[in-house]
C-alpha cells in the first residue's frame, strides 16, 4: 500500500516515537487511506497520557475527560479550540483507554487509561474503523477490517448489540458509511440495529441531524434513506415521510405510478444538487399529499394544497432537527413553492411574483428540486417549456422588482409636489411601480417625473 503522510503527520509520529511512546493513526482515516479517498481528519491513539502529550506539544489543548488532546500545525488558527466543532478540525490524539457503562447511550460513565492498542481498538464501532497505522505503514488489523473493505461490508466490532448500546448513534453511522461508500451492512450488525432502533430516542436531535445530513450528502442518499426505514430508524426521525408508504397517486390524469414515499425517494435520488438541505427539501416536498389525498367519483386522485400542508409539516421537522432559522426558512420556501407552473404563456408579472416568493438566491435550488421531482415521477428531466421558463427567469431578473428599482425616489416626489415625507410619498411611488411592473419601458426618469406631477 502506497501511502504518503503529510509533513505534520510525520512530525507527530516521529515526535512520539523519539520520546519512547507508542503512536498510531487510527479510525476512519486508515480506512480512507486504504480506499484512496481524500481525508482531512487525522486521528491518533497513543499510550502517552494527556499530560505527557501536552509536554510534547505545549500548544495543544485538552478540554474533555476522554483523553483526547487537540493540536494544530504552526500558524493554524487556535481560537476555536472545540473538539466537537464541525467547522474546526484539529489533529486529535487520544490516550489508549477502556470504557465502562453507557447510561446515556452516548458516552462512557467511566474511562480508564490503557496501555494496549488492541484493547483500545476493540471499543471502536466497525471493523473497517478499527485498524491502526504506525509510522512503518504496516497495517494493524485485529478484527479483519481489510477483509471487510474488500467485501464492501460494514460489520460491528465484536457483539453489535454491545457497540450500539455504547452509542446509539452508531446505528445511523453504519448506514451513513454504507451510503457514502456504497457498502452493505453485515446481516448480524443490521439485525442488531433493527432490534435496538428504539434507543435512537436517547440521542440528541443535533447529532441525529448531523448524521442525517451526511447521509443526504452521500453518493447514495436514497439507499441510505431506505436503510433507515428498513432498520426502523426513519419512523422516529421522519415519520411524516414514512406515512406516504402506500399512498397511491396513479389515476387517469396523473403521470405518477409510485406511491408518495417511493416518489419522494426517487426524487431525492435524481436531485442534481449536492446540498443536503436542498436534498432534504426534495425528499420532503410531497409529504403534504398524505393529508390532502382525495378520490373523486370519477376515480381521479387529487392533492389540492398539498404544498401548503407540506410546508407546515417541514417547519415542525426543522424544529425537531434543530435547524437554524435560515435553514428552516429555506426548507419552507422550497416545499411551499415547489408546485410552480412552467406555462410558456406566463406574464412577466407572474414570473416576478414567483421569484419574489422563492428568492433569487433559491432559484437554482428550486429548479434542482423540480428536476428531481420530474425524474422521480418517471418524466424526462427537462422539456422545452421548462427550458423556456429558465430563460425567462434570467431575463425577468434584469427588470425592476420593487419600488427601490424605480429611476425616481421619494426625494423627487417631495421636491416636485412640495410635500414633506409621509404616507403620500409612498403611495405615489407604489402607483408608479405598478405601472412599470406592467410595462417595463416606462421605467424612464423623464416619464416618471411627469407622472409624479399628474398623479400628485
Amino acid at each position: 500500500m502506497q501511502i504518503d503522510f503529510p509533513p505534520f503527520v510525520k512530525k507527530i509520529l516521529h515526535t512520539f516515537e523519539r520520546s519512547g511512546y507508542q503512536i498510531y493513526i487510527v479510525g476512519g482515516v486508515v480506512r480512507d487511506l486504504m480506499l484512496n479517498r481524500k481525508t482531512n481528519d487525522w486521528d491518533f491513539a497513543t499510550d502517552a497520557t494527556p499530560e505527557q502529550i501536552l509536554r510534547l506539544f505545549p500548544d495543544g489543548f485538552y478540554n474533555n475527560q476522554f483523553g483526547t488532546v487537540g493540536i494544530t500545525k504552526e500558524g493554524e488558527d487556535k481560537t476555536n479550540q472545540n473538539l466537537s466543532s464541525t467547522s474546526y478540525k484539529p489533529y486529535e490524539i487520544t490516550t489508549f483507554r477502556t470504557e465502562h457503562g453507557y447510561s446515556d447511550k452516548r458516552r462512557p460513565d467511566k474511562v480508564a487509561w490503557g496501555k494496549d492498542l488492541e484493547e483500545d481498538l476493540s471499543r471502536r464501532d466497525f471493523t473497517i474503523n478499527a485498524m491502526a497505522l504506525p509510522a512503518s505503514k504496516k497495517v494493524i488489523d485485529p478484527f479483519c477490517g481489510q477483509e471487510d473493505l474488500k467485501k464492501k461490508l460494514i460489520r460491528a466490532v465484536g457483539n453489535p448489540a454491545d457497540r450500539f448500546s455504547e452509542d446509539a448513534l452508531r446505528m445511523m453511522r453504519a448506514i451513513r458509511i454504507a451510503a457514502e461508500l456504497g457498502f452493505t451492512i453485515e446481516d448480524n450488525t443490521f439485525q442488531a440495529i433493527k432490534m435496538h432502533s428504539d434507543s435512537i430516542k436517547h440521542v440528541s436531535w443535533e447529532r441525529i441531524r448531523d448524521e442525517l445530513f451526511k447521509i443526504l450528502k452521500s453518493d447514495f442518499p436514497d439507499q441510505g434513506t431506505m436503510m433507515l426505514h428498513a432498520a426502523g430508524l426513519l419512523d422516529y426521525i421522519l415519520p411524516e415521510l414514512v406515512a406516504g408508504i402506500g399512498v397511491g397517486q396513479k389515476s387517469p390524469q396523473r403521470h405518477h405510478v409510485f406511491d408518495v414515499y417511493t416518489h419522494c425517494l426517487n426524487a431525492l435520488k435524481n436531485c442534481p444538487s449536492k446540498d443536503p438541505l436542498v436534498r432534504l427539501a426534495t425528499l420532503l416536498h410531497d409529504i403534504g399529499k398524505v393529508q390532502t389525498r382525495k378520490l373523486t367519483p370519477k376515480g381521479i386522485v387529487t392533492f389540492y394544497n398539498h404544498e401548503i400542508i407540506g410546508s407546515r409539516l417541514v417547519k415542525e421537522i426543522a424544529d425537531r432537527l434543530r435547524l437554524s432559522k435560515r435553514q428552516k426558512d429555506k426548507l419552507w420556501v422550497l416545499v411551499r413553492w415547489h408546485q410552480f407552473s412552467v406555462d410558456d404563456q406566463q406574464t412577466d408579472s407572474a414570473l416576478r411574483r414567483f421569484i419574489k416568493n422563492v428568492g433569487v438566491e433559491n432559484l437554482q435550488d428550486m429548479l434542482d428540486l423540480r428536476v428531481g421531482d420530474r425524474l422521480g415521477g418517471g418524466v424526462q428531466e427537462t422539456s422545452w417549456r421548462l427550458e423556456k421558463f429558465k430563460k425567462r427567469l434570467e431575463e425577468v431578473q434584469h427588470q425592476p422588482f420593487s419600488v427601490k428599482d424605480l429611476k425616481v425616489d421619494g426625494r423627487d416626489v417631495m421636491e416636485i409636489l412640495k410635500i414633506p415625507s409621509g404616507p403620500k410619498v409612498g403611495e405615489i411611488l407604489q402607483k408608479l411601480f405598478e405601472e412599470v411592473e406592467e410595462d417595463q419601458t416606462k421605467n424612464e426618469r423623464e416619464y416618471l417625473l411627469s407622472r409624479i406631477k399628474e398623479i400628485g
